[in-house]
This record gives structure tokens, C-alpha cells and sequence, in this order.
């Protein structure tokens, strides 16, 4: 345990530079007692590190050293190269880059990590798109990104729905979500999401701004996603639905929605289950029923049922001619 943290506080100093007892302590999860502590050992075993008092002071180690020892466990190893997603890392333009990354890095491993990263390749594969559905178009991810990485202003064409308008975003970071890929910019004097399929131009700049001090792009997505999906509107929706045919529900609202469902009180006359759903998205709950198929009945609310009984109405007078 002990040797794993030494050489965790040794790769820390010598990716970042300096860095204050606090800063270590809460990097490794310990006490600032146990980060002196730590240093004193090092230092004991000839590692060329030092502290300097003061109000810019810190601990370093001595400029031009360089650790050769990973410290890689074979656990390490394995998520190394399971982190590598091919999809994403193509659209970014690092498909080869990645590829190459692991190719050296599987190279200098001992041959047990080795044996174990290779073995983890074989026989893992992720693939992070939803089932039915092809990427979304990015041609804009590429210069985004370049606006990301090198912190400039760019202008983007933003097309909702109601035609595109000109947006001069300051790009902060790129998020892949379910497949879907966003990028989170400051504009208007406030941190956004813009889905980047919905940028139809873009006009990069060269004039760059000031990374908001302490900005954690994992911390803000985080935040804004739990915040999207508490303020979703819903809408409750009384279904019944044979139960051999409860599979179809599922596909239609999702395992989880069903699984949260309440049973509605009586009894069926069919032997049917009787269900209330909570459905994000009120406007898209009638689509929602109609995928459950003809062993799913709406009972309400009224409107839902309407809009469901219009849209097979018409779908019915489509196919009339047909019928015998």
C-alpha cells in the first residue's frame, strides 16, 4: 500500500512540478503528516526531492529527474486499454494516435502485464452508441476541439429547429454522452451545453480568452445532467398491458420506467396488469404507447389516450384500402 502511494506522490511531482503538502494529501487521499512523513522516506532512498518553506513554497523534486518506475499493476494495465474507446478517439482525430499510445505502452510492459492487457483486448469490446441508431453527424467536432485544446474564441452557426443563429462561444470542453457529443462553453456571460450535431458552421478565431479559474468540466456536467433530468417535465400515464407481453412495455418506455411503476388499484377483467407510468417528455408519451403495440391499452390521462387513438385512426384510414 505504502509503496503504491510513494510512487503515486512521485509521479504526481513529476507531472506537475510543485505542489504544496496539502495539495499531495488530498491527491492521495491522507493526511499532511503522512505526505512529510512520505518525503522523508524518499528522500532517505537517494530520490533527489526537497521542500521549500514560504508562501510560494512547496514540495519538488529536483528539475531534470525522472522516475522510470510505473508502478503499473496488472488491474492498471487492464483499464489502460479498456479506456481506449475507437469510435470516439476517430472522431476526435486520435484513433491512430490512441493506437499507437497502446501499442508503446503494451511494449514496455513486463510480459505478466503484458499477457494480461492482451488478454483484456481479446476478450473485452465497447461499444458506447444505442442500439438502432448511427452516429450523429460531428464535421464541426475537429475545429471545436482545436478551440478547446488551444482556448480560443470561435463562432458557431446554432441551428434548434428555427433556423441557425451565430453564437461566439468560449469553448471550455468536449463531453461524449450516450453516443451524442456536446461541447460546454462560456457565452453570454454563462457556462452552456450546445449539441455539437446541431452546429451547422463554424468560423474559428484566433483570439483567446481565460479559462475560468478552478472550472471542473466532470463536476459541471455532472451537475447539469442530474439538473436536466430533475427538471425534465413528466407526465403520469395509466396503462394496462397483457403480462406476457410486459417485454414490449419495456422496449416501448425503457426497464427502468416499468420497473418504478405503481400497480393501480381494482382488478382487470382480462387479467391484464394495470400500470401508472411517469414518462419524461409529456409530448412524446402517445409515441411512447403506440411503439408498446396492441397489447398495451392507455387509460389516461384522456389527452394521451386521444392522441393515441387519433394517430391509429389515421394510420388505420391509411391502410383501408387494403384491409378485407
Amino acid at each position: 500500500m505504502r509503496a503504491s502511494r510513494l510512487v503515486s506522490l512521485l509521479l504526481l511531482l513529476q507531472a506537475r512540478g510543485q505542489l504544496t503538502a496539502g495539495e499531495l494529501a488530498k491527491e492521495l487521499e491522507v493526511s499532511e503528516r503522512t505526505v512529510h512523513r512520505d518525503v522523508e522516506a524518499l528522500s532517505a532512498s537517494g530520490v533527489p526531492i526537497y521542500a521549500e518553506r514560504g508562501a510560494h513554497g512547496g514540495i519538488r523534486l529536483v528539475d531534470g529527474y525522472r522516475t522510470r518506475l510505473t508502478g503499473m499493476t496488472g488491474e492498471e494495465a487492464e483499464a489502460l486499454f479498456l479506456a481506449g474507446l475507437p469510435g470516439p478517439a476517430a472522431e476526435l482525430g486520435l484513433g491512430t494516435v490512441v493506437a499507437a499510445a497502446q501499442l508503446k505502452v503494451l511494449a514496455s510492459l513486463p510480459p505478466e502485464l503484458r499477457a494480461r492487457a492482451s488478454r483484456l483486448v481479446e476478450r473485452f469490446h465497447l461499444d458506447a452508441g444505442e442500439w438502432f441508431h448511427t452516429s450523429e453527424p460531428v464535421p464541426y467536432l475537429a475545429p471545436l476541439s482545436d478551440a478547446v485544446w488551444n482556448a480560443t474564441r470561435i463562432a458557431i452557426d446554432y441551428d434548434r429547429g428555427a433556423g441557425p443563429t451565430r453564437r461566439v462561444i468560449e469553448p471550455l470542453g468536449l463531453v461524449l454522452k450516450a453516443g451524442i457529443w456536446y461541447v460546454v462553453a462560456a457565452a453570454d456571460g454563462q457556462v452552456r451545453t450546445f449539441r455539437i450535431s446541431r452546429v451547422v458552421g463554424v468560423k474559428p478565431g484566433e483570439d483567446r480568452f481565460e479559462r475560468p479559474a478552478g472550472f471542473d468540466l466532470a463536476g459541471y456536467w455532472g451537475e447539469a445532467a442530474e439538473a436536466f433530468e430533475r427538471e425534465a417535465p413528466r407526465i403520469e400515464v395509466d396503462v394496462r398491458v397483457r403480462p406476457d407481453r410486459l417485454d414490449r412495455l419495456r422496449t416501448a418506455v425503457g426497464h427502468a420506467t416499468v420497473e418504478a411503476a405503481e400497480p393501480l388499484p381494482g382488478s382487470d377483467p382480462d387479467g391484464w396488469l394495470r400500470l401508472r407510468l411517469r414518462l419524461d417528455w409529456p409530448d412524446e408519451a402517445p409515441n411512447a404507447m403506440l411503439r408498446a403495440g396492441r397489447w398495451v391499452e392507455v387509460l389516461g390521462p384522456p389527452e394521451v389516450r386521444a392522441r393515441v387513438a387519433a394517430t391509429a385512426r389515421a394510420i388505420a384510414e391509411r391502410y383501408a384500402g387494403d384491409l378485407v
